[in-house]
């Protein structure tokens, strides 16, 4: 069966360009009703541009969809009541929130100043909090939702002068570890996208001969079927880009034990702690993910 989002509503922050444009089409393409949320800033997070937000709303309109825009900073806590605010008083309801608003303020970790962290700090991480816990009540309350957040390989692998933005970018895969538990008995499911595709953010960042097949188009897809009824997987971070799709994901060792250890005794064992031999996924802090699924399994979930 196709995968079909009519009847859904949608809030996708940073919508107005590249990856969250791309991603509000592809919703909208798939039936649901959009809020766009963009308050059109420069690449470092400054300015403002209120027509960004009004031009997607136009080519979903232009598509026969339904969308109502935003220029809600994210960063800013009662945005999320806002955001959440307009759809429910338009549509009725909450189904899908895409995080995905963010900017870059690169420089090297001694270079670094507060605002050029604390700035991608607010919006990104801080910005996904405050959209969460809007529509957390009203998930719940329906015992249904469908949460990503757009997150990078800076935070979950590293990339030199990004000490703001992959804290996070890794701060997101956090938040989604601690939601997925939360929102596992209503039925909400949450998880993350670790996009590679070439927007204003990254076109200079890619070399030219990387660049083909990188278009923010073929990230959407992905992010479509995780917003999808179909999708019962939560606490996934899935990479999508250059045609390519694959998971992403934190595994714990068994390790070994040492009692009363000395500094001394983990040098001595320094390889059998580091191995991961035997490492598994895990569902949460106790319980390892392939055990988690056997009993939703088995309770019928």
């Amino acid at each position: 069966m196709a995968i079909s989002l009519d009847g859904q509503v949608a809030i996708v922050t940073g919508a107005g360009r590249g990856i969250g444009r791309a991603i509000a089409l592809d919703l909208a393409k798939h039936g649901a009703k959009l809020v766009i949320d963009d308050i059109g800033v420069g690449l470092d997070g400054r300015g403002g541009d209120e027509s960004v937000a009004g031009a997607v709303v136009a080519e979903i309109e232009a598509m026969g969809g339904e969308a109502i825009g935003s220029i809600a900073d994210v960063a800013q806590y009662d945005a999320g009541y806002d955001l959440v605010k307009a759809a429910v008083d338009r549509w009725g309801r909450v189904d899908i929130v895409c995080s995905n608003a963010g900017f870059l303020r690169d420089r090297a970790l001694h270079n670094m100043s507060q605002d050029e962290w604390q700035g991608i700090i607010d919006t990104h991480l801080t910005g996904a909090f405050n959209l969460l816990r809007h529509a957390w009540p009203v998930f719940r309350q329906q015992s249904y939702g469908r949460v990503v957040l757009t997150t990078s390989n800076a935070g979950y692998l590293g990339n030199f002068g990004q000490a703001n933005y992959g804290a996070a970018k890794a701060g997101l895969v956090g938040l989604m570890n601690v939601a997925k538990l939360e929102g596992a008995r209503y039925n909400v499911m949450v998880n993350c996208l670790g996009p590679a595709a070439v927007t204003r953010m990254t076109e200079s960042l890619i070399p030219a001969e990387r660049q083909a097949n990188m278009g923010p188009e073929l990230v959407a897809p992905a992010v479509t079927y995780l917003c999808s009824p179909d999708n019962t997987s939560s606490g996934m971070i899935i990479e999508a880009g250059r045609n390519h799709f694959g998971r992403v994901a934190t595994i714990r060792a068994p390790g070994i034990d040492l009692e009363h250890a000395t500094a001394d005794d983990i040098a001595a064992h320094w390889n059998e702690i580091t191995s991961l031999e035997g490492a598994a996924v895990h569902w949460s802090i106790g319980q390892k993910l392939d055990d988690y699924l056997s009993e939703r399994a088995a309770a019928g979930s």
